[in-house]
This record gives structure tokens, C-alpha cells and sequence, in this order.
């Protein structure tokens, strides 16, 4: 489970991240929107702890970020906008890497690095320098990387750029799977078709804030649209004062 309690992250007198709360529950795939530069990024490094917060903090499956940081990412696992990839390594040599830092024994890593290279199709590619995969490739190797060790949490920002349609297909049954098995999935999107299909839930964030979170159905009635669509919902509830409203019902 995912608990952010007050957290805010100013840079200077830029609020990025300001008073954000927020619960999600195991098995729930969360969806977090909002526009650029609305602090969707700077929340997801606060809570992997890359980044340390001005004020509150972040507990994953329990343990303070700040605090515990080793158990909290111990069951964590994270995918960046940009992740980054030892390019010298090959797939194979990188997940070895990745398992290796989570102290996996040797049998269960390779069992385990061979059902995740077979998932993301990287099999065929697996002793290859990472310098030479695709953009989608790097990202698949990444997404291995972060289930290496069988997360109860997964934070992902953008997983599907670079993906080609069945890539996102595979990446979306494996969230949904991953959710039936009590894996929490933290999903941070500018893709809202993606968010409206997959999610639980979805919280919208805009100029630091966490204004709206809920189902598709709650959200529609906090927007008050007559069209029940994510898309429509998202506009009207980022819409600035001075833009026309859409049609109400």
C-alpha cells in the first residue's frame, strides 16, 4: 500500500508538489494524471526517494521513505521517464546486475531473468549490448529490471512511450494481472485512453495540487459533464478560470 501524507516539494517559491495526500490500497491500479509541469514526476522521485520533500512524507507497504529507505524499495519497484541502462551490459548481464543487488540466489535469478525476457520478447536479444536495442527494447528491459524481485509495489512513469501497440498490450495485461495478485501499481500517464481502460482509480494533479480522485463514475459527477469521458473530465477539471466551460448536464 501507497500512503503520501501532506507532501510538498517547493524549489525556491515553486510549489512543485503542494500538500499532497493520498492512499492506495494493495491490488489497486492507480492511475496519475495531469498536465506538463504539473508535478506528476517530481512526486513519483519524492517517493522513490530520489528526491527529499519539503514537508511530509511517503510510506510504502509501511516504511518511511526517508527513514527505511532500503525496505521501502526492497518491495518497490520504479521506472523513470528516462531510466537509465548500463549500455556496455546485454540484457541478460543487466537483469543478472539488477538481481544481484536484490540478493537473489543464482537459481531463482535465472529462472526468473528467462520468464521476464520471454514476457517482453527481449529472449532473441538477451546477448546483445543494450547499446544496440530500440528505444521500445530499452524500455521493455527496464520494466524486467523493476519486476525482478517481485514488487508488492510498482511506480512507472510513462510506460507506454516507445511502445508499439502489442507491447502495449502485453504491458497492460500485466498490470492488470499484476493487480489481481495484490501488487499495487502506481501509474503515472499522459496517455488518458490507457488510465481509462486499466485503472481503479485516478488522481489529477495541477499546479502541485491533487484536485480530483476517484473512480471514472466519481470523477465524471466532480467535473458535472454530461459525456462520460475521462478525456472530458480531465479538461474540465484543468480548465483555467477563464477558459468557456464545456456543456453541463
Amino acid at each position: 500500500m501507497i500512503r503520501i501524507e501532506n507532501l510538498s516539494k517547493h524549489y525556491g517559491r515553486l510549489a512543485a508538489v503542494d500538500g499532497v495526500n493520498l492512499e492506495v490500497p494493495n491490488g489497486e491500479i492507480f492511475g496519475f494524471l495531469g498536465p506538463n509541469g504539473a508535478g506528476k514526476t517530481t512526486t513519483m522521485r519524492v517517493m522513490m526517494g530520489i528526491l527529499r520533500p519539503t514537508s511530509g512524507r511517503v510510506l510504502l507497504g509501511g516504511y518511511d521513505v526517508e527513514r527505511e529507505p532500503e525496505k521501502a524499495k526492497a518491495i518497490t519497484g520504479f521506472v523513470p521517464d528516462l531510466p537509465f541502462l548500463y549500455e556496455k551490459l546485454s540484457g541478460r548481464e543487466f537483469l543478472n546486475f539488477i538481481g544481484g543487488l536484490h540478493q537473489i540466489p543464482p537459481e531463482p535469478l535465472q529462472k526468473r531473468i528467462l520468464e521476464l525476457l520471454d514476457l517482453f520478447e527481449l529472449s532473441d536479444a538477451k546477448d546483445d549490448l543494450i547499446e544496440s536495442y530500440s528505444h521500445g527494447m530499452k524500455q521493455r528491459l527496464a520494466l524486467s529490471a523493476s519486476l525482478i524481485h517481485r514488487p508488492r509495489i510498482l511506480l512507472i512513469d510513462e510506460p507506454m512511450v516507445g511502445m508499439d501497440p502489442r507491447g502495449a498490450k502485453t504491458l497492460k495485461d500485466l498490470f492488470v494481472s499484476l493487480a489481481g495478485g495484490g501488487t499495487t501499481v502506481f501509474l503515472s500517464t499522459h496517455s488518458i485512453s490507457v488510465a481509462e481502460e486499466i485503472c481503479h482509480r485516478v488522481g489529477i494533479i495541477h499546479r502541485g495540487k491533487l484536485i480530483a480522485v476517484g473512480t471514472m463514475p466519481e470523477l465524471y459527477r466532480m467535473a458535472k459533464i454530461k459525456e462520460e469521458r475521462l478525456e472530458s473530465a480531465f479538461l474540465e477539471l484543468t480548465r483555467a478560470p477563464t477558459e468557456p466551460t464545456q456543456e453541463r448536464s
